[in-house]
């Protein structure tokens, strides 16, 4: 299933149907009253989110939703039906945004939430309503008000408890794949993964969700690379797992410049929780390893740990510290 982030639709709620201007015609009864009945009201259009779903994609190709209009009254005061509500459902984690894209209407953030986002229009009165003492048979009817209508934009901040991020080709959808049932793009060239993916892993009758966000680059904030297109889905992780391949030349600034990539795209992001894995130890000799870490540790105060995709050890391991991470 290709993923999609961000969609621009258009919605209608249902207008309500029209009253009725009719009068009681019965035999041996003359002169009957008004009994025109009121129209039904327009169905609303209901987002909810729903945790199975993880895309946008099914608004891709459909843009328009209508709801259902109200039916217009008819005589023997019967009113009209009310019109159907259309529920559309998005995944858990998007967030609803008026047309300029900018101005924030709703954020679901539970499964199952609703949101009135269009309200049907109310049905028109029948002539009964018109009824007084000076004017018996009234043929004033009204008709049914129209429903809302407008254009929004759906954006999805994926929702995990931790997100994998690091340079392309560090390691990320090799571990997400090791640690879950996930089956994410994997090849040995950068930017395999072009699309967030998603994976649950449990230990000891816990679980834990996990997404694998494309790699960043340095100036990723401005559009470099893949952009700042995924950076938005960091936001809702509660703790952001640095993978470092070990390799690399100088791990300082491998880990530095990611850091700076988060810092510019939100200041907020300093302060989540994160752990550092090095990953790619099977590659290295242990003397190598140290004399890299060595360096790393006389400028970088955080706790790390040295694991190999690879290795099912190492894989426990990781699901151990990743669990308590998630807990705190």
């Amino acid at each position: 299933m290709k993923f999609l982030d961000q969609a621009k639709i258009y919605i209608k709620a249902g207008n309500g149907g029209s009253g009725s201007a009719s009068f009681r015609r019965e035999k041996f009864i003359e002169y009957g009253g008004p009994d025109g009945g009121d129209g039904g009201n327009g169905g609303s259009i209901i987002i909810q989110s729903d945790r199975n779903l993880n895309t946008l994609i099914d608004f891709r190709y459909a843009q328009h939703f209508k709801a259902e209009h109200g039916k217009p009254g008819s005589k023997r005061n019967k009113t009209g039906a009310n019109g159907e509500d259309l529920i559309l459902k998005v995944p858990l984690g998007t967030q609803i945004f008026e047309e300029d894209n900018n101005t924030l209407i709703y954020d679901f953030t539970s499964n199952k939430e609703k949101y009135l986002v269009a309200l049907g229009g109310k049905g028109g009165l029948g002539n009964v309503r018109f009824k007084s003492s000076t004017n018996r048979a009234p043929k004033k009817k009204t008709s049914g008000k129209s429903g809302e209508e407008f254009w929004i934009w759906l954006q999805l901040k994926v929702i995990a408890d931790i997100g994998i991020i690091g340079k392309p080709n560090a390691g990320k959808s090799s571990l997400l794949a090791a640690l879950t049932r996930a089956k994410p793009k994997i090849a040995n060239y950068p930017f395999t993964t072009i699309n967030p993916n998603l994976g649950v892993t449990y230990y000891s009758g816990k679980e834990v969700t996990l997404a694998d966000i494309p790699g960043l680059v340095e100036g990723a904030h401005k559009g470099v690379g893949l952009g700042d297109k995924f950076l938005r889905h960091i936001e809702r992780c509660k703790v952001l797992l640095h993978l470092i391949d070990l390799s690399e030349n100088d791990l300082i600034n491998t880990y530095k410049k990611i850091k700076q990539e988060l810092i510019s795209y939100d200041k907020k992001l300093a302060n989540k929780k994160e752990v550092i894995f090095f990953n790619k130890s099977d590659l290295l000799n242990i003397k190598d390893i140290k004399t890299k870490l060595i360096e790393f540790n006389k400028k970088i105060n955080s706790k790390y740990e040295i694991i190999s995709v690879f290795s099912k050890d190492d894989i426990q391991k990781i699901k151990k510290i990743l669990i308590k991470y998630a807990d705190r």
